[in-house]
């Protein structure tokens, strides 16, 4: 019989650096099979993700995002995910889409920091003023002590209100925020650069989270040139981002460009090299990252 986790209290069970230890440990595993389909209707995209691991199971993740919901108070993005059993392939757990969702996001990014960013980061600054930048808050707020939120989005009101939820500052002046930023995360729905290349500073970490789709970027490509790349997954992001795909296509990057993903991590290559490195991390968030966080909670819901 399978398992239904209840989100509310299977939250309260949950921790940033178990699921970013499980995350490292589902990379030592061999490597995931996944396999993504998109369907397009104007701005609103179906998505399903699957990923198979040997030795930890599989998952099917369905996500819908409908960006024109914000206005009418709902969701922008909603779905549902199904966990199977590794030996057998019976369905194991129904885990809640948005709880699956939010960790994964933020524990990749997370991960991504904890390797990347300086040790004694502290002003962080939030592209985009809805649930993953608050997600971001608290899974920032678990690694760099003393951190400083700042957030900027396009409605300086919905920054203003966000803001004022979170007790953090917004600010106005992009350039400047950039600029002054030791951890820059971008969670927006843009089609269109928003962080120019010629803002940034030294020592200062990315975490690219918005761009899904191929027709998506949140950075320009002197930003790209400018640091060192990484990502999640290159499977799941060279060929399916526009963030990568269009800087790749046009020449302004190459493959070769790519320093690292999270399958290097045992390599000790996923890393910063000095404190005056620009680094970038490509948060993709493929369904393997769907299904290690969904055992994790699992594993945590089950030792309750």
């Amino acid at each position: 019989m399978s398992i239904e986790i209840v989100p509310a209290e299977a939250e309260s069970l949950l921790d940033w650096h178990a699921l970013t230890d499980a995350l490292e440990a589902g990379h030592r595993l061999p490597q995931a099979e996944v396999g993504d389909s998109f369907l397009y209707r104007g701005a609103d995209t179906l998505l399903n993700r699957a990923a198979w691991i040997d030795g930890l199971g599989q998952l099917v993740k369905c996500a819908t995002i409908f960006p024109g919901n914000g206005a009418h108070g709902k969701a922008t993005i909603n779905g549902s995910v199904t966990l199977y059993g590794d030996q057998t392939g019976e369905l194991e757990a129904l885990v809640d889409f948005h709880l699956v969702t939010k960790w994964k996001t933020a524990g990749d990014s997370l991960l991504a920091a904890k390797k990347l960013a300086r040790k004694d980061s502290r002003k962080i600054l939030l592209v985009g003023a809805g649930t993953v930048a608050a997600s971001m808050i608290q899974a920032y707020s678990s690694s760099f002590t003393g951190a400083e939120f700042s957030v900027w989005a396009r409605n300086p009101v919905s920054a203003k209100a966000f803001a004022d939820a979170h007790g953090i500052t917004a600010v106005t002046d992009l350039a400047g925020a950039v600029a002054q930023a030791d951890i820059i995360c971008t969670a927006t729905m843009s089609k269109e650069p928003l962080i120019m290349g010629e803002w940034l500073q030294p020592g200062q970490h990315l975490d690219l989270i918005g761009a899904f789709r191929p027709d998506m970027r949140e950075v320009d490509d002197r930003a790209l040139t400018r640091a060192r790349l990484f990502v999640d997954a290159r499977a799941t992001t060279l060929h399916h981002i526009g963030e990568l795909m269009i800087p790749i296509a046009s020449g302004a990057i190459s493959e070769g460009h790519i320093a690292a993903d999270f399958y290097d991590l045992g390599k000790g290559i996923y890393t910063r090299r000095s404190d005056d490195e620009i680094t970038i991390a490509k948060n993709g968030g493929g369904a393997h990252l769907d299904l290690m966080t969904a055992a994790y909670i699992l594993q945590a819901w089950k030792m309750r």
